[in-house]
């Protein structure tokens, strides 16, 4: 059984504590290999590390900087199927989709940061005959890095390279349930020889590591993706110590299908955008609102293609959807559907746990749910379940539709369906999400600003968002007097 290291100073090291944590295999629900357990002593030596290697980090040319994220890249690339088979073990989720989306992103977020950052200007300000302003942007330091299990890889280097790009060393924490490509990256940058210390990946729980990584005084930024009742842990910590930090927490997203939408167009895509990875993105529309005048036929619809969903091993090509992450996962799921029955909703389809056979059936299966007739006030309407489960609602009028769709505590993302411009900008304007799509699902343009409004989040990533983020601003005044 495979005992992954932590990634200190350019060396592969075992934890300090000499512990390590279970990683299961989600489509078997087996235990497939070790995790370092590790704790604050591991983060002081890569502290320690970072700070070593910062100053010749930070002056390096920006070309150099760039040319080493190109690099790391390049070879993302070239290990694309090795990456793929081991997110789709690690995480569950179909081969295929690692194939096609998360590792190729993967190597997307370095291309893109490296070029980027070779654009990235400040601005110069004429402010008299005599006297001059310009703004500086400069590395801050260490970053810290925390990433989730959902999209592993994709996650971890959409905070990864721009921090590096603008100059920072960083030190990561990929989730514990997910660390094997975190561990698979760490070796392309040992084989492309990215400075020593630069980039450090340290495993363990949250409440060590990723809360000493929080509180560390050497550590002045934190970018953290994950769920909102951690993210406000980490506010308040960052705060109490004057960090600059960015939270892209949980969501419980709108997805509004006015009559006049392109109605195969708007079936097709409310089936990915609500059952994509197993439900398991922050992004997903769990919340389907729907005209009454296309309701029933909507509905009728909808649930027929649900059905034709193929749930089964991550491995096999005809696999629509995976396991779940974990056994806890599942049943937290299999309560919140089990609440839903309590608090009058009616299964429109699935609800209940898939049987697999062979190898297979200790696996974290679960059919994609379709959910009617419940109150908008209740707790399935109102709490992130962060599966296959979504409600159906049906509404008559934009005004309606706006404050019911406003009517949580989440403020990530938000899809219309209309071919009606001026409801696409009028409803777009209205809602309390900071990403919106119309016509469309995670449709994305690296340029973009990517984050959310309420519970979702604090700060925007992406583009020079996210340069800006991992860059301190300093203001320079000339006199010739």
């Amino acid at each position: 059984m495979e005992k992954i290291k932590n990634f200190i100073g350019g060396k592969f090291l075992t934890p300090i504590s000499k512990k390590y944590l279970e990683n299961y295999d989600p489509a078997k629900g087996e235990i497939y290999s070790l995790v370092p357990d590790s704790d604050s002593r591991d983060i002081k030596t890569a502290v320690d590390m970072s700070s070593s290697v910062f100053p010749f980090w930070s002056n390096l040319p920006l070309k150099d900087r760039s040319n080493y994220l190109m690099k790391i890249a390049h070879e993302i690339e070239k290990n694309l199927e090795m990456l793929a088979i081991a997110e789709s073990k690690d995480n569950g989720k179909p081969l295929w989709l690692c194939k096609s989306v998360d590792i190729p992103r993967a190597a997307s977020n370095f291309k893109f940061f490296a070029s980027c950052i070779t654009q990235f200007s400040s601005k110069f300000y004429h402010t008299s005959s005599n006297v001059y302003n310009y703004v500086l942007k400069q590395p801050i330091g260490i970053a810290g890095c925390i990433s989730p299990w959902n999209l592993p890889l994709y996650l971890l280097t959409w905070k990864i390279a721009p921090a590096l790009a603008a100059g920072n060393c960083v030190i990561a924490k990929p989730s514990e349930l997910t660390p094997m490509t975190a561990h698979l990256l760490a070796k392309i940058c040992k084989k492309i020889e990215l400075p020593d210390g630069v980039l450090n990946i340290i495993h363990g729980r949250g409440e060590n590591v990723g809360e000493e990584i929080v509180q560390n005084k050497n550590i002045p930024v934190i970018s953290f993706t994950g769920g909102t009742k951690t993210g406000k842990k980490i506010a308040v910590n960052c705060a109490t110590r004057m960090k600059k930090f960015s939270l892209e927490l949980g969501g419980k997203n709108p997805n509004i299908i006015f009559s006049d939408c392109n109605f195969d167009l708007a079936l097709k895509t409310t089936i990915k955008s609500s059952f994509s990875n197993q439900g398991q993105i922050c992004l997903c529309g769990s919340r389907i609102f729907i005209q009454k005048k296309i309701y029933k036929k909507f509905v009728k619809e909808f649930v027929k293609e649900t059905k034709k969903i193929i749930v089964g091993p991550p491995s096999e090509k005809k696999s629509q959807l995976g396991a779940l992450i974990s056994e806890n996962h599942l049943k937290k799921i299999e309560y919140y559907v089990d609440l839903a029955k309590k608090e009058g909703g009616k299964i429109l389809t699935g609800g209940e746990k898939v049987n697999l056979s062979g190898k297979f059936s200790k696996g974290y299966y679960y059919k994609p749910t379709i959910i009617e007739g419940l109150d908008m006030n209740c707790k399935v309407n109102k709490e992130e379940i962060f599966g296959p489960v979504v409600t159906v609602i049906p509404f008559d009028s934009e005004q309606e539709v706006i404050f019911l769709a406003n009517q949580s505590d989440y403020g990530l993302s938000s899809s219309i369906w209309t071919e009606n411009l001026t409801t696409a900008h009028k409803v777009s304007s209205k809602l309390d999400s900071g990403i919106i799509w119309v016509n469309s699902w995670l449709l994305r343009d690296l340029r973009t600003p990517f984050g959310g409004m309420k519970n979702s989040g604090i700060g925007r990533e992406g583009g020079y968002k996210s340069l800006e983020f991992f860059t301190e601003t300093k203001n320079v005044c000339l006199n010739f007097d």
